[in-house]
């Protein structure tokens, strides 16, 4: 794909987003489109956000980690995301609906590093020794191509899909449980309406971040201590609206709750 046609449509999904009115997908117009000119079409969305937004990147998101989703998007390995310093909300938080245009929550596992990890060659150890500590969240999973009617390109280009995150109120060192077998329950205005386990995300969180790393190394790019990793979904996602309240419960970990308005 021209470089002209990647700034075309980075440019188009920025717009998307600052207007909050969806787009047709990418796929109809350019069904040739490859994943790699996805990944640039995402840099050039993010390069206008960070550049009008005075916003920086805080970190990765990592997507389509349950094998459902892959076999959805006919792929067979996740996508990856950035999070930026507009897309962060604390504990408890309440969200204008607005500001979106489709949401939909998921529970997550956030990982928050205290050393650079560089990949190729990265190991689970390595993960868990870069790791400061982990902790529950929402990620609040949005789509500017309309009627979330994406295929792989679609979502990659879009910024894999990434809307707004929200961190819990607890912390725990991931060397002392094992996440593969946490629990997670994520009630929408006091109903169950979702339970999975850490196994969802690649069979294992860490798998997930091992790679993110590893992947991100092939493309000359690492992860870096302070940066917050989303290692991805634990059950289906949730649509919300304005009026819902949601809170999400990691066994032995923690909690994080959400409002929208």
């Amino acid at each position: 794909m021209s470089p002209e046609k990647i700034q075309h449509y980075g440019d188009a999904l920025y717009e998307a987003l600052a207007s909050r009115r969806a787009i047709a997908p990418l796929t109809e117009t350019e069904p040739d489109i490859v994943i790699a000119d996805a990944y640039r079409i995402q840099l050039r969305m993010i390069e206008r956000r960070l550049a009008e937004r005075n916003e920086r990147v805080i970190g990765k998101k990592i997507g389509v980690t349950s094998q459902v989703v892959m076999d959805m998007l006919k792929v067979d390995q996740p996508d990856f995301g950035h999070l930026t310093s507009g897309m962060v909300y604390g504990d408890g938080a309440a969200i204008e609906a607005d500001t979106l245009i489709a949401p939909k929550a998921e529970g997550e596992i956030a990982f928050v590093l205290k050393h650079d990890l560089i990949g190729p060659g990265v190991t689970n150890a390595d993960v868990l020794r870069a790791t400061e500590y982990v902790l529950p969240c929402f990620e609040i999973v949005d789509s500017r191509i309309r009627d979330w009617k994406i295929r792989i390109q679609d979502t990659v280009a879009d910024n894999a899909s990434s809307g707004v995150f929200v961190l819990g109120d607890a912390a725990i060192d991931p060397r002392k449980i094992d996440l593969s077998v946490v629990g997670m329950t994520l009630e929408k205005n006091g109903e169950i309406v979702a339970t999975g386990a850490g196994a969802a995300a690649l069979g294992h969180p860490v798998n997930a971040v091992t790679w993110l790393a590893n992947t991100l190394g092939q493309l000359g790019m690492g992860l870096k201590a302070g940066e917050v990793i989303l290692s991805g979904s634990l059950a289906a996602m949730v649509p919300v609206q304005a009026g819902d309240n949601l809170r999400m419960t990691l066994g032995g970990v923690g909690s994080a709750s959400v409002r929208f308005i």
